[in-house]
């Protein structure tokens, strides 16, 4: 069927990319700087991340150039379509609608930028949902709606090995009044209002690993959801929490394992674990 809208977003969606593929999802990849050395996230190898992360090297992140979101608005034009659905992360973690709204003024289709107001896969479901009704022939204001409904229902919930990271990084919200803990409490977050907000404590990454696990259980409750499990550096630790998960909840549609984009890997630190839990 022919494709009326487009649907773009940026690379802190997580999304394999053999899923992007499948649904013709075009991802903008967010830039990171590693010391003197700045490129996609995509190509950022992740041990040497992880060793500069770890060794206090200079770490920062920066979206992705308007020009960029031009060229991708712009092959959607040239393919034509009627319009696109630019959906993105919350404006509270990222500047990247800005650039996107930068390049959309550019287009002469409409482009429909979105601060969907989260990260991670949360705002990959959301980017699933548009894109699935897209590739079934709806129009903009049916794409809108699905992405509007998965991302305004989808939980994030997040452990850090530490608060460092996000400290570093400027991204640590409201997770603030978590700093001072002794070093055994392990901190969980979520993203409320697009920021990082903290969410629960636990001793010991063993007890808040379980504490997250049962956090996701209570939130799916018996309703059909989809979850993801990301990680950063953590792919045991992952397994671990999915298969759990398989066990304790009766009624998942998708379950997907991911190892979360640089950019955000960069500023959770390693040893870091997400779940999103979506209702469908």
């Amino acid at each position: 069927m022919f494709r009326r809208v487009a649907i773009v977003t940026d690379s802190t969606a997580c999304l394999p990319p053999q899923l992007t593929e499948k649904l013709g999802i075009t991802v903008a990849q967010i830039q990171v700087r590693i010391g003197e050395w700045v490129d996609d996230e995509i190509r950022i190898p992740v041990p040497r991340l992880v060793d500069a992360l770890r060794g206090q090297v200079d770490v920062t992140t920066s979206p992705p150039d308007p020009g960029a979101f031009f060229w991708a608005y712009s092959d959607a034009v040239a393919a034509g379509v009627d319009a696109v659905v630019s959906l993105h992360v919350s404006t509270g973690l990222s500047e990247t609608v800005e650039a996107a709204r930068q390049a959309a003024t550019q287009v002469r289709v409409p482009v429909h930028v979105v601060d969907t107001q989260t990260c991670g896969m949360s705002l990959g479901y959301a980017v699933v949902s548009a894109a699935t009704v897209a590739a079934a022939g709806g129009d903009v204001d049916q794409v809108l709606s699905a992405a509007a409904h998965t991302a305004h229902r989808s939980t994030e919930l997040i452990y850090v090995d530490t608060l460092e990271y996000l400290k570093r990084g400027g991204k640590i919200g409201r997770a603030t009044a978590l700093l001072g803990s002794a070093l055994s409490m392990k901190p969980l977050l979520t993203v409320t209002d697009g920021q990082i907000a903290p969410l629960d404590r636990a001793l010991g990454a063993e007890r808040a690993v379980r504490k997250l696990v049962d956090i996701a259980v209570r939130r799916a409750g018996a309703a059909e959801v989809d979850i993801a499990v990301e990680h950063f550096d953590a792919v045991e630790r992952a397994q671990t929490v999915m298969e759990s998960l398989r066990e304790k909840l009766p009624r998942v549609r998708r379950f997907l394992l991911t190892q979360v984009s640089s950019a955000i890997g960069a500023h959770v630190g390693p040893g870091a674990l997400g779940v999103t839990v979506s209702p469908v």
